[in-house]
């Protein structure tokens, strides 16, 4: 009995393991569930993020990750530039993410709905505060935003964006 047991142990490690290796990247972009890519027009530039089945992004440098998989920092390369991304988290949302662009910092801070999505966004570029309302707001079968509006500097701005998940 006792080695039956023990057999039966070590089987579940490899799953427990599993269970600790879950990352909320997709979470730090604004969405939830299993996310294997986003694809993302925004300014007519279109962007493509993928993700491991783990939950963590690809193609990034130099990440951090609190214990409990949340990402803390990372090197993205946007527009042939690097940049450091710093993530802030509160209740397993992201409030803020900080970037290092050429030696300046801009920080962005969502605002979130009593429903816990993204209604708006305001931008701190070195002091001065721009605020970003999202409208018109789209979802996808799974929750996560498809379409929005938003109005920035007397410019209206349709983002959108498709979501391929892992079955």
């Amino acid at each position: 009995m006792k080695k039956v047991f023990m057999m039966l142990a070590l089987m579940a490690i490899p799953f427990v393991m599993q269970g600790q290796t879950k990352f909320h990247d997709a979470e730090a972009h604004e969405a939830r569930g299993p996310v294997k890519k986003i694809t993302q027009t925004v300014m007519g530039q279109e962007r493509v993020t993928t993700f491991t089945k783990e939950g963590k992004m690809e193609g990034t440098e130099n990440v951090v990750y609190d214990d409990n998989g949340y990402l803390q920092q990372a090197t993205i390369e946007a527009g042939g530039m690097k940049m450091t991304a710093k993530y802030k988290w509160v209740n397993d949302r992201v409030v803020s993410t900080t970037m290092n662009m050429m030696g300046r910092e801009f920080t962005s801070i969502l605002e979130y709905n009593d429903n816990g999505k993204v209604v708006g966004m305001t931008m701190d570029m070195g002091g001065q505060e721009m605020k970003i309302p999202y409208t018109d707001i789209k979802y996808d079968n799974r929750g996560n935003w498809i379409s929005r509006k938003s109005t920035i500097m007397g410019r209206e701005e349709v983002q959108t964006r498709t979501i391929e998940y892992y079955e």
